[in-house]
């Protein structure tokens, strides 16, 4: 594919970072989205993300390789698009591809002959050939595979990771028709090291699936193992980091308050809803799906016991959230666990608050709205040995546990993080 002129739809955890790779590589991006505050800030300069150098950015636009806009209209510029946008699901725990389709109807008026259309965002199969096929050949009075060329590589972005590099990622390539392989395989090797082409759009969509629900399953393994090794008084960290030093037939899964992110609380159910289209069940995921889910009111209950030993009760006490991001280091608090344990917590009468140095106010969510514009309190003596008990949900590396050991009287530790901490005078319990 030459002269490619590159155009990714979405500027955020996955799309910023793909735009960057590519115009490393010598290719020409525009990046699309709807929020005008992304698209400033990259024509600006400026990082939204914790994990992206602000100087990156302006390297590429420098060079004349990246801009952003919010005008559609310039699809008609592109010859290669690749959409990624969000997949929740909604309230009703359904799968919503509604950003994929209007996506596809809001490029499709300006799609050109020969152009390459990538589906990136994670969902169930038949998406690509069946529900974006459509609106693009509706939109466009073109014919998918005979006009333009369509296909699916799933992200596979890992945020704060430093060994994570998206050029080093086996990318995973699925066309619509075996030309389609050839052209989206073709600009993908322009940017990335190793294409892993298969069988189908279908295929592609399968995979993604795959990999997250690996993870979904062996977490709720660990998950639910925490809470009987607990009641054996066995702790499942130690079991685990001692295992994991068996050299084959093992892969370490740690245990946590329950799931967050984009990704694993939510990929398992688009496979679970479209395998009923089948008349195919599954239950091992729902079983997987039950057990994170659950771990939250595990860990309230874990708090209220340590309470009861202050001879405290949970209604009335002042407890601080440590971590809300979804993950360590990251400033991504989608889907976070935290949110749940902060809500679990209110309703029982708890004084809730938050500590994360990486997400100093909570941003607006469809879920948990009523948060929004929550600020981080302080981290100083003061203010920690103000709160009843510290519930340690996410373990960032730059928080001080020692500080913490020494400022709290009552610690509930959900990721090990005072495992090598001897606190000066915290009591901590494990959930």
């Amino acid at each position: 594919m030459s002269e490619i002129r590159l155009g990714v739809i979405g500027l955020g955890y996955v799309g910023l970072p793909l735009c960057l790779q590519f115009a490393r590589s010598g290719v020409k991006v525009t990046g699309f989205d709807i929020d005008r505050s992304k698209v400033d800030a990259c024509n600006e300069g400026r990082s939204y993300i914790r994990h992206i150098e602000g100087s990156a950015i302006q390297q590429e636009r420098a060079a004349g390789r990246f801009s952003a806009t919010t005008d559609f209209a310039r699809i008609r510029e592109i010859n290669a698009v690749l959409i990624c946008v969000p997949t929740p699901l909604n309230k009703n725990r359904e799968p919503d591809i509604s950003y994929i389709v209007e996506t596809g109807k809001a490029i499709a008026p300006h799609l050109q002959k020969g152009t390459l259309v990538v589906l990136e965002s994670t969902t169930y199969p038949g998406t690509t050939d069946g529900e974006l096929r459509q609106v693009l050949e509706q939109g466009s009075n073109l014919t998918a595979g005979v006009d333009f060329h369509l296909a699916f590589s799933p992200e596979r972005e890992d945020p704060a990771n430093p060994n994570s590099k998206v050029a080093l990622i086996p990318k995973v390539v699925g066309g619509l028709t075996p030309a389609c392989l050839e052209k989206a395989s073709a600009l993908y090797s322009k940017a990335i090291k190793t294409i892993v082409p298969v069988s189908s759009c279908r295929a592609a969509e399968a995979t993604k699936l795959l990999e997250n629900i690996f993870r979904g399953v062996n977490i709720a393994l660990v998950n639910e193992l925490k809470v009987v090794y607990s009641a054996m008084g066995i702790d499942i960290w130690e079991v685990v980091n001692a295992a994991k030093t068996k050299p084959f037939g093992f892969m370490p899964f740690f245990p946590g308050p329950g799931l967050g992110g984009h990704c694993i609380p939510i990929d398992p159910f688009y496979l679970t809803w479209k395998a009923r289209e089948f008349g195919q069940a599954t239950r091992f995921i729902e079983l997987a799906g039950e057990i994170n889910t659950a771990m939250p009111e595990y860990v309230v209950h874990r708090v209220t016991e340590a309470l009861n030993d202050q001879k405290k009760s949970v209604n009335g006490s002042r407890v601080l959230v440590v971590g809300l991001a979804y993950k360590p280091n990251v400033d991504d608090e989608r889907e976070s666990p935290s949110y749940t344990l902060m809500e679990l917590l209110k309703a029982r009468g708890a004084e809730v608050a938050f500590y994360d140095p990486f997400v100093p106010v909570i941003r607006p969510t469809r879920e948990h709205a009523h948060w929004t514009g929550t600020k981080s309190i302080a981290w100083d003596q003061k203010t920690i040995s103000g709160y009843d008990v510290a519930l340690i949900a996410t373990a960032h590396d730059g928080v001080n546990y020692s500080e913490l050991g020494a400022w709290s009287t009552c610690i509930v530790d959900t990721r090990n993080a005072m495992v090598a901490i001897k606190p000066a005078k915290a009591k901590v319990y494990k959930a």
